[in-house]
Formats: C-alpha cells, structure tokens, sequence
C-alpha cells in the first residue's frame, strides 16, 4: 500500500498468470497455438542465450587440423586479414544489431498473444511495427550509454595498466580489487535497472501505444512513485528466475538435452515463459487502467481461482 494508491501485491499476481498460462495454452489445448505462441516467446528472447566456448590458446592444439590451418593463415597476406577481420567484425555487428530488431519487434507479439489468448504472428507483426522499431532504436541508445558508462568506470583499472606499458596488475593490490567490485557493481546496477525500465516500458507503449520516449518516463514515474513495492516484485523476480534456471536444468535433462535446441526448448518450456511474462503483466496493471494491457482490446484476463465456500456453522 502506498498511501492513498492502489493496493500492490506481489503474490495474487502471480497466481493470476499461472491461472492465465492455464487458460491461454490448454484451455483447451491447440497444438498449433502452442507453436505460434512458442515462436513469438522464442523471438522476445532471440539473443539472450549463454554460449560459451572457453578454449585458452593452448587447448587449440588438440584440435584435429588445427596446426595446419595456422600455417595456412600464416601464408596469407596481411592486407588480406586485415580486410578480412574488418569485414567479420562488420557482419558480426549487423547481425547482432539484426538480433536486436527482431527480439524487440518480438516481445509486442508475445505481449499481444499473452493479452488477447491467441496464437498470432503477422497481425501484432504489423500492428505494433512502429512501437518496436521505437523500442529498438531507444535500446541501442542505452546500450551504447551504457557502454560509455561502464568504460568510463574501466579507467580506474586501465590507467596503470597503460601506464606500466601494458602489464596487468597483481590481482591481490587492495586498490585493483576495489575497482573490480565497483566496476561490477557499476555493471550490476546498469543492467537490473534497464531489464526492470524495459520490462515495465514494453507493456506500457502496448497499452497506450507510445513511442520509447513517453514509455521510458511513464516507467521511471513509475518506479520513482512505488519503490517499495516495485522492489519486492524485482526480488520475487529474481527468485522466480533462479527457480526458472533450475526448472530449466531438469527440463534439459528429461528431454535429452533437446530442450536446448533453439525454438524447440522455447515450445517445451513455453508455459513458463507465459507465466513469467503474465505475471509482469499483472503487476502492472494494479497501477491503473492506463497500465492495463487488456484494457481496450475486447479481452479481459481470466478471474482468479474462486475461494471455497464458508464451512456451515
């Protein structure tokens, strides 16, 4: 409760998505809703994925053919690989700004099959083109904001190490560790505000359909007007995402690791991601009509499970 607002509460929303996830994919169930509903979770999350291939220089050895494809890059002129780097490196940006694009076209369709119950991709595709192309180009300019930031809090290490010519520092120096965890804090901050701005921002231009700008400000209106509560939803959040990682490991393990297939894990796993995505939904529509995806477009979410009738006396 903040004063005379609205009463927020953490637990009933999400008891609500779950009843929601219940009624969108198997009430009754459609194989075909299913994979258009997974689709649109898969392209809201393009990108997000860990891969990771931590090979050090050494291991390249045991690599078959490895030492001959050395030799051959060795024999090339250097020109050539100059070019050449400049040209990966161009397709690799394109390619993550491409990734970008689609996920924040992708997050308004999986809003619009979350808030309207249906498994729909072309329509919301168009219907919502102008605010995701918004949301786009406002993320990229945070983004880059954010890199400038976190390499203005770099510098603090990078000195003496431009300073001694290039030789790192001894990780034990009291004044390197405490520019490491500040540089990490720093990062931490960045991040959980811009996930927690976004989240909120995506279901605010959908609701009044905005463009980035007038979302950002209604989200940090938002967060400013109800710190308190807003935290515990971002600490419920984080336990429901530690809880999605383990949930997401068994998940792995039963399927043979076919869940981690891209798309295909998605379908799998869907209902969690409806429940993730409904229950950020439902938070945020306790502040209003204005905040209120299913406001408007002739859809109301489901009631919450009825209580039991009173014991006779």
């Amino acid at each position: 409760m903040n004063g005379g607002g609205p009463n927020i509460e953490t637990i009933r929303p999400f008891n609500e998505a779950f009843e929601l996830m219940n009624q969108i994919l198997f009430r009754p169930f459609e194989l075909k809703k299913w994979f258009v509903i997974g689709f649109a979770a898969w392209l809201s999350n393009l990108g997000n994925g860990n891969y990771n291939f931590n090979m050090r220089g050494d291991d390249w050895k045991d690599v078959p053919g490895a030492q001959e494809v050395r030799d051959t890059v060795s024999q090339i002129p250097h020109w050539i690989l100059i070019y050449g780097i400049i040209g990966f490196i161009a397709l690799l940006v394109a390619l993550i700004v491409l990734v970008a694009w689609l996920r924040s076209r992708g997050r308004f369709i999986f809003v619009d099959c979350i808030a309207k119950n249906r498994g729909a991709i072309a329509e919301p595709w168009r219907e919502f083109r102008e605010q995701g192309n918004s949301y786009f180009l406002f993320s990229l300019a945070v983004g880059v904001i954010m890199m400038i930031v976190l390499l203005a809090a770099a510098l603090p290490f990078l000195v003496p190490i431009i300073r001694s010519g290039g030789a790192l520092p001894h990780l034990h120096d009291v004044y390197i560790l405490c520019v490491i965890a500040l540089w990490v804090a720093v990062a931490a901050v960045l991040v959980i505000a811009w996930a927690l701005i976004g989240h909120f921002m995506i279901a605010i231009m959908y609701r009044r359909r905005c463009l980035a700008r007038e979302g950002f400000r209604a989200s940090v209106a938002l967060i400013a007007t109800y710190p308190g509560e807003i935290t515990l939803y971002c600490l419920f959040w984080i336990a429901l995402t530690i809880g999605t990682v383990f949930a997401s490991c068994i998940v792995i393990l039963a399927t043979c690791c076919i869940a981690l297939l891209p798309y295909i894990g998605t379908v799998i796993t869907l209902p969690i991601y409806v429940v993730l995505r409904g229950f950020g939904l439902r938070f945020i529509r306790q502040f209003g009509p204005d905040y209120d995806v299913w406001a408007g477009n002739g859809a109301s979410p489901p009631a919450p499970p009825p209580l039991p009738p009173p014991l006779p006396s």
